[in-house]
């Protein structure tokens, strides 16, 4: 089996559901900074295009751990792009991304660690902490509308 280990089927679902979610991700980001380039908001462009390549290399490592299951990483429909028709809204849209992503990350850790999937896990772990970060940001990014 040339070392693939077998996997609960929800942990495989996890992995699928959370390159999903990157890749919508990525699209809502590079949306955003196609707006902002044409608001003329350049450096605000260039924020969004940040952020969608950290979430290019979110879906890089859950592909990653896909391959390493022994399955072809494929995302399901991606949900559309919620861009926002300002700058508040764009990171208000973020946000709640954000926090769907933290939320789903907890979940494919807590069941890891229930399955004793401990490599599932830290993966998860560590996703679930990138999120977090960029959750903190958006909050302070938003605190500054107030």
């Amino acid at each position: 089996m040339n070392g693939v280990r077998i996997h609960h089927p929800r942990i495989i679902g996890f992995f699928t559901r959370a390159l999903t979610h990157e890749y919508t991700a990525v699209q809502q980001y590079r949306t955003q900074s196609s707006l902002c380039t044409l608001w003329g908001m350049a450096d605000w462009a260039e924020y969004f295009r940040n952020e969608s390549r950290e979430e290019l290399d979110h879906a890089g490592i859950l592909s990653q751990q896909l391959l390493l299951m022994g399955i072809a990483p494929t995302g399901a429909q991606l949900r559309p792009p919620r861009p926002g028709r300002d700058l508040r809204e764009m990171l208000t849209h973020d946000q709640d991304l954000e926090f769907s992503a933290v939320q789903l990350y907890s979940e494919a850790q807590n069941f890891s660690e229930r399955m004793r999937d401990i490599p599932s896990a830290e993966v998860f772990a560590h996703l679930r902490a990138d999120e977090e970060g960029h959750m903190r940001s958006l909050a302070e990014m938003l605190e500054r509308f107030h």
